[in-house]
């Protein structure tokens, strides 16, 4: 199946006539293609957006949000469908995806068309001599670029909010993950969102990712992926001035104090190391454990970690996926390689599960626990994304906020104690953008989101997103 870019309302195929194979990550086989677009399809895309944007950004907001509605109702209809579609194409679950990624694309839908009816405006009266107040407007044509290992969800939380502020919007889903983005084109045309007001790019970073945040005519860029790219990103619209959120990757410290419920910890933990194949930016990728209580947590955790099955994406009963491709499964194994020759004890995994029939070139990896590696070494140091985490001891938290915040990101932490003081003052010292107590992944939409460091900057979600994609103006009324 040869899939095709949404541009002006209508799916056109490639100007190029060029595709990119789509490789299904449970079996290793091609199962469609998509376009390779580049500058050329980007901007066909964009003068479109542009084109929109008048009539988009004056329509009332009541209308822009009955529109959201509609989307997130079809969406909504078609939730089997989609969920198949993400699972085939990133190699999660189908369970995950259809009880966790779809019904969060549409309450992203939901959250945002529904919150704009009630954004409120400052206004201070300067006793009688003047009146100032905030008009915020929408900015233009949005550049919204999503990563692979959440593909729907992540980029209807940028969609959901550029669209209800007024701005119209050119995507660019990851070419690893294409079909979902593909399959939410056809929601909008039946949606009857206005032509241009939403347009799908596919293509590789390099060709059709660096075209749209280089575009002139695109004011405002949201970007979720790695550090290394939204660096060459920065650079690139630095001179135009361009507003930017940039939602980059984690390495979250998991910090388990000898006061924690700990048959509760393990169970979360296996969850936040593992979940999604650990492609999630919010895993708890370094465990940090207070010392006393290290051995039993250790012997527990791997316990629970060998309960954690991995195979048919199809099989309810499977906890684990395939990685989303064959060279990221050659990156996260280099990771354990390096970790085996830094004299680090692979506890548990570290291989390759042996399937047969069509996923026996799948793209799996058993789950995978490490110990005994120094905390400043690469391993404990860069985002491998992927199931394998780091457990390391600690004496006292002095130590264990040392560890916590001893590396270059500040994306999302947990902390298990029974200490509620101690909960209050180790969360409110870590270097992070969001930290859970005792739990793991609670989102509350209405709260800001993103990380600290080289983990990103600006915020998405609730208001913070609603405010980002508009435009404040200081207005100033007079009189003598």
């Amino acid at each position: 199946m040869d899939l095709a870019n949404f541009i002006d309302g209508k799916f056109v195929s490639p100007i190029s006539g060029a595709y990119l194979d789509n490789f299904e990550p449970a079996t290793g086989l091609v199962y469609s293609r998509c376009p390779a677009s580049t500058a050329a399809d980007v901007d066909v895309a964009v003068a479109a957006a542009k084109r929109a944007f008048p009539a988009w950004a004056s329509t009332r907001v009541e209308e822009r949000s009955r529109t959201l509605l509609r989307v997130a109702d079809l969406l909504e209809a078609r939730l089997e469908e989609f969920a198949r579609a993400e699972s085939q194409d990133q190699g999660k679950p189908i369970w995950l995806a259809r009880t966790v990624d779809i019904p969060r694309a549409v309450s992203n839908f939901r959250f945002f068309a529904t919150a704009v009816l009630h954004q409120a405006s400052e206004s201070f009266d300067m006793d009688g001599v003047a009146l100032n107040y905030t008009h915020r407007r929408p900015v233009g044509v949005a550049g919204l670029i999503s990563p692979w290992n959440l593909p729907l969800y992540l980029l209807t939380w940028k969609i959901g909010p550029a669209l209800a502020t007024g701005n119209t919007a050119v995507c660019k889903p990851s070419e690893l993950t294409p079909m979902t983005a593909y399959l939410l084109g056809e929601v909008m045309q039946e949606a009857q969102l206005p032509d241009g007001v939403c347009n799908m790019v596919f293509g590789t970073g390099p060709q059709a990712g660096a075209a749209l945040t280089g575009h002139r005519d695109v004011p405002l860029i949201s970007f979720t992926g790695g550090t290394t790219t939204a660096e060459i990103i920065n650079r690139q619209i630095a001179p135009m001035f361009k507003k930017s959120s940039l939602e980059l990757g984690g390495k979250n410290p998991n910090v388990i104090f000898s006061d924690a419920n700990i048959e509760k910890a393990v169970a979360t933990s296996v969850r936040s190391s593992f979940l999604n194949q650990g492609e999630i930016c919010l895993c708890g990728s370094r465990i940090f454990v207070q010392e006393s209580v290290y051995k039993d947590f250790l012997a527990r955790f791997i316990s629970a970690t060998r309960a954690w099955t991995v195979g048919d994406p199809s099989d309810d009963n499977v906890k684990m996926g395939a990685l989303v491709s064959r060279g990221h499964l050659d990156k996260v194994l280099g990771y354990v390689d390096l970790a085996r020759q830094l004299g680090g004890t692979i506890e548990i995994g570290g291989d390759q599960p042996r399937l047969n029939g069509k996923f026996k070139n799948g793209y799996f990896l058993n789950p995978t626990v490490i110990s005994g590696l120094d905390p400043l070494c690469d391993v404990m140091q860069e985002e491998i994304f992927g199931p394998v985490v780091t457990v390391t001891p600690f004496r006292d938290e002095t130590e264990a906020l040392e560890l916590a915040n001893g590396v270059k990101y500040g994306l999302a932490a947990s902390v298990w104690t029974s200490d509620v003081s101690r909960a209050h003052r180790f969360a409110q010292s870590l270097e992070c953008g969001i930290v859970w107590v005792n739990c793991w992944l609670k989102r509350d939409l209405r709260t800001p989101f993103g990380g600290v460091k080289a983990s990103g900057i600006g915020r998405e979600g609730g208001t913070y997103s609603l405010d980002f994609y508009t435009e404040p103006k200081n207005i100033c009324m007079a009189w003598e």
